[in-house]
């Protein structure tokens, strides 16, 4: 029987020590995979993104991260039970990270343990506060779905026999089925989130609410109908900047025989890395096709500054003679660093021509490695003003633009026509003073990096709900995606409004010169009317 016992204490020991072991080795795969994280997040701080594939490591790292501190809490947690178990054996424990508070302006509810009506040492009930120790634990509480039954009592007058009642209420949508903040919710999770309705059906019918996707689209396509006033409150802020990006992706449109290619086009305003105060937003529309007549329709007010690629449909807008005046063209670094970073990177070029050897470029190389200390000097401008932003430029990246643009012109002499890096250059050089039009104005941004961040909730989209059934659903879609948009660029929650009674933080207000259109929202005879 002794030995019997001994062998189990043995055996339990041998299995505290090996979870220890596993414990402290998943606890040293977190650290390096923190640290690998960790050091591309300082490199793209301090370096800025000197590769195309930086944000798609950075969030590969993140998985890697996210896998093996899993791992390593549930090993460490294993190691504590096998411990436990023993008497010689002491368990591992990680240092964790230093844990943040957790917000400030969530509501707090306090669960006082009962104190001790004695003391535990005497037994005496002489007992004084001396304070208390906090945990602070934070917990969700389940969404929670009921009906509102608004009742109008009607009532008959005894004296003249006529009959009163309450008008009806107002309600976002004409029949008035779904509440403001259900509606909230399935635009952004359609439109922001890029969840489909069906799969919305799906998610709302496992929480026993079972609702039609014929019902579901109807809500939408009378929101987007109520959404009208604010869409043109967004549209007038945006087009009032005195400086925009713009730009355009593909998305996939239903047709009888296989899907057509169309296009969202985006319009931004953000005046932030000038110094201006004006809070961002993003204009969306839809296109059947690429044609430059789109942007002119969008843009046919528009006199300021316009930062795009070199794509020749905006060429219309920058003629002398266009009405109200033509826009100022200036065009985006990273489009013309990107096409010398493909010839100067080995794992690009594998990946586009798996079957051709990679052939490293040295002028690309050195083309590329001239334009990132433009890109140095303008990274320590974001934020500072115009006429601060101006005369850095004017002192230390107005010479290095000039040397560029003589290199660059000396070796396209060098160079016949038809190789790919005289292609790059030709791209620069065919529109050299649009892209050395920064130096004059400190509102310019070198890239057009703000209309490409617009556009990546629509490409994520398109992996999500494939393509849009019809012309009508890209317009809704470009259309609901302007003020779904708002709630990243101005950080703000889609159920954080005034009047639904919810705390709004600080940091999470809504757009100040945008909250007119809350008191516009009830739809006039003149808001469904898509034709303005």
């Amino acid at each position: 029987m002794v030995r019997a016992d001994q062998a189990e204490v043995k055996a339990a020991v041998a299995c505290a020590d090996a979870a220890n072991a596993r414990a402290i080795n998943a606890d040293l795969e977190a650290r390096i995979a923190l640290q690998a994280l960790q050091i591309e997040l300082l490199k793209r701080d301090r370096f800025g993104q000197r590769s195309e594939r930086s944000q798609r490591l950075i969030n590969q790292l993140e998985l890697t991260f996210a896998e093996a501190e899993a791992a390593a809490s549930e090993d460490e947690a294993a190691a504590a039970i096998a411990a436990a178990k023993t008497t010689t054996v002491t368990a591992f424990v990680r240092n964790g990270p230093t844990r943040q508070p957790l917000p400030a302006h969530l509501p707090r509810t306090r669960v006082v343990i009962p104190s001790p009506a004695c003391c535990a040492g005497c037994g005496s009930d002489r007992l004084s506060k001396l304070g208390e120790d906090i945990t602070e634990t934070l917990e969700v509480i389940p969404r929670q779905w009921k009906v509102i039954q608004t009742v109008r009592e009607c009532f008959a007058c005894r004296a003249c026999e006529s009959i009163s009642q309450p008008p009806a209420p107002f309600h976002v949508t004409p029949r008035g089925m779904f509440g403001p903040s259900l509606l909230a919710m399935m635009l952004f999770e359609k439109f922001g989130q890029h969840q489909p309705l069906n799969r919305q059906r799906d998610r709302y019918a496992f929480e026993g609410v079972d609702l039609s996707l014929s019902t579901l689209a109807d809500q939408v396509g009378a929101c987007t109908a109520a959404l009208m006033p604010l869409h043109r409150l967004i549209e007038a802020h945006v087009l009032a900047a005195e400086r925009l990006h713009g730009d355009d992706t593909t998305v996939p449109v239903l047709a009888k025989v296989k899907t057509d290619i169309g296009r969202i086009w985006t319009y931004v305003r953000d005046d932030r890395p000038f110094g201006g105060t004006a809070p961002p937003a993003a204009l969306f529309h839809y296109s059947r096709d690429r044609r430059g007549e789109h942007p002119r329709d969008h843009l046919a007010g528009y006199s300021g500054i316009l930062q795009a690629d070199a794509y020749a449909g905006y060429n219309e807008l920058f003629k002398p003679g266009r009405t109200p005046g033509p826009v100022t063209r200036a065009l985006c670094w990273a489009h013309a660093r990107r096409k010398f970073f493909i010839l100067a990177d080995v794992a690009t070029q594998v990946k586009r021509k798996p079957d051709l050897a990679p052939v490293i470029s040295p002028l690309a190389l050195e083309a590329v490695t001239r334009i990132d200390r433009i890109f140095d000097i303008e990274r320590a401008l974001c934020g500072k003003t115009a006429g601060e932003r101006l005369a850095v430029r004017q002192e230390l990246a107005a010479p290095l633009v000039a040397e560029l643009e003589q290199w660059l012109r000396e070796q396209r002499a060098t160079l016949s026509r038809h190789t790919p890096v005289a292609k790059a250059i030709n791209y620069m050089l065919n529109d050299w003073p649009a892209f050395a039009r920064f130096l004059d104005d400190g509102r310019i941004c070198l890239t057009n990096n703000a209309a490409e961040r617009a556009l990546r909730g629509i490409a994520l989209g398109r992996k999500s709900w494939l393509f849009a059934g019809s012309d009508r659903g890209g317009k809704r879609a470009a259309f609901t995606s302007s003020p779904a948009s708002l709630t990243s660029r101005s950080n703000a929650s889609p159920n954080c409004c005034p009047g639904n009674g919810k705390p709004q933080p600080q940091s999470r207000q809504p757009l100040k010169p945008l909250e007119p259109a809350i008191a516009v929202l009830r739809p006039s005879p003149d808001a469904y009317d898509f034709s303005h």
